[in-house]
């Protein structure tokens, strides 16, 4: 049986229909969940059976793989790659002039923009926002630059990008960017080899926790009156969440201020909870906001994010990071909140009285650009830790590689016996 007989007999999905400004959004097959899914889309290909060898969740081959994408793992004789991993340059960056609809200035829409126009790839896969809900996030595969528009701006929730490779191979698209989040590209780097391609682009985006689309809009309502005109959500390094509303209005909301501690236990999933790759690592070009202080961070990993960085020329600037505050106080403040929650116990809240000096002092005393990512790389290390050891003991030897043991050790965190990895 040839290979497109073969997927179409799975039910895995039928070829698309070319849409408007060359965005297509084919049909999903039903996935097969397992236990710690993310919905990556593995399970809804042609061969959802591959999911227990890529799966960063059931079979993670973090060493490997960094050695395999950027030919060697990381030093820990360079500043950073401890925590951030292979790179060749960091930086913080804008887009000038920023693209309009963007969530920061736009650098990921135009890097795939750029590569659609220059010709290096046939498609972009990426995810756009469904039609009938701008947070609800849709799978698509983009052959026109002027299609990345429909990609710009935060989604909430599950987006099963990977089953759109079968339906890139019977279209005969040889030559792919791929712009997504840590459990999509781990696996994707996992299948790279039996994928066939002539070019690879791996974009990607650091991702902390996710949730469920109804759950956001939950999340939503709790924070507005007028839940259904927010266009637009980001957490932001100054230690604010920032909403915007159809009419232009624009309100900033400090951490201390979110109804986090009345969310239910289960809104962020355990994936979220347990997941060790934040910063993406095994992209090309990893592009968030973490380390960038108000603009946007960049890490070029290897040769090839180095090749689309140079695509935008004088479009982005660039300029090196910086570094304020200290770490250990917050990393250990939400050490013990983890462990609380682990435990089932109630959150302690801030109290009210005290909220809003609190919110005033963070952004002046906490940390601040790479220190501030630094922090947040230690609070996924030392969570993903409890509550593996909490839910799911027998996986820790396998899910927590050595590097995220050296990030936890200095809070009290060092593998038993039965945990030291494989």
């Amino acid at each position: 049986m040839s290979t497109t007989a073969r997927t179409r007999a799975s039910g895995a999905t039928r070829l698309p229909v070319l849409g408007r400004n060359g965005v297509m959004t084919p049909e999903l097959r039903e996935p097969e969940y397992r236990d710690l899914c993310t919905d990556c889309g593995v399970s809804r290909s042609s061969d959802p059976h591959r999911c227990g060898s890529v799966c960063q969740f059931i079979r993670p081959r973090y060493a490997e793989l960094e050695a395999q994408v950027h030919g060697r793992t990381r030093d820990r004789s360079r500043p950073d790659e401890l925590h951030f991993g292979p790179f060749l340059q960091m930086a913080r960056a804008r887009l000038t002039p920023p693209l309009e609809g963007a969530q920061w200035t736009g650098i990921t829409t135009r890097l795939a923009e750029r590569l659609l126009e220059e010709g290096r790839v046939d498609a972009v896969l990426a995810t756009a926002s469904h039609e009938d809900d701008r947070w609800r996030p849709r799978p698509v595969l983009v052959t026109e630059a002027s299609g990345m528009a429909a990609c710009r701006g935060m989604k909430m929730g599950y987006s099963p990008l990977l089953a759109l490779l079968d339906d890139a191979r019977e279209m005969g698209f040889t030559r792919l960017a791929v712009v997504g989040i840590p459990c999509q590209i781990h696996a994707l780097r996992a299948m790279e080899k039996e994928l066939g391609l002539d070019a690879l682009y791996v974009l990607g985006t650091p991702c902390s926790d996710n949730t469920t689309t109804e759950n956001f809009h939950a999340f939503l309502n709790r924070l507005s009156e007028r839940p259904d005109e927010i266009t637009y959500l980001e957490f932001r390094a100054d230690y604010h969440v920032e909403i915007r509303f159809k009419e232009g209005q624009v309100r900033q909301i400090p951490f201390l201020q979110l109804p986090l501690s009345d969310l239910p236990d289960n809104f962020f999933p355990m994936t979220c909870k347990s997941c060790v790759d934040y910063v993406n690592v095994l992209s090309d070009l990893t592009v968030g906001y973490m380390g960038g202080d108000g603009d946007q961070w960049i890490l070029v990993r290897n040769e090839r994010g180095q090749e689309m960085l140079e695509l935008l020329g004088d479009e982005i600037e660039l300029e090196a990071p910086m570094s304020k505050g200290r770490r250990k106080g917050p990393v250990k403040g939400f050490m013990k909140a983890v462990q609380r929650s682990a435990d089932g116990l109630p959150l302690r809240k801030t109290p009210q009285w005290a909220r809003p000096i609190v919110a005033r002092l963070m952004p002046l005393l906490g940390p601040r650009g790479t220190e501030f990512a630094r922090a947040r790389l230690e609070m996924k290390a030392v969570e993903a830790i409890i509550q593996l050891r909490r839910h799911h003991p027998r996986r820790v030897k396998r899910m927590v590689p050595p590097h995220v043991w050296e990030l936890a050790n200095p809070y009290g965190l060092q593998p038993e016996a039965k945990e030291e990895p494989r």
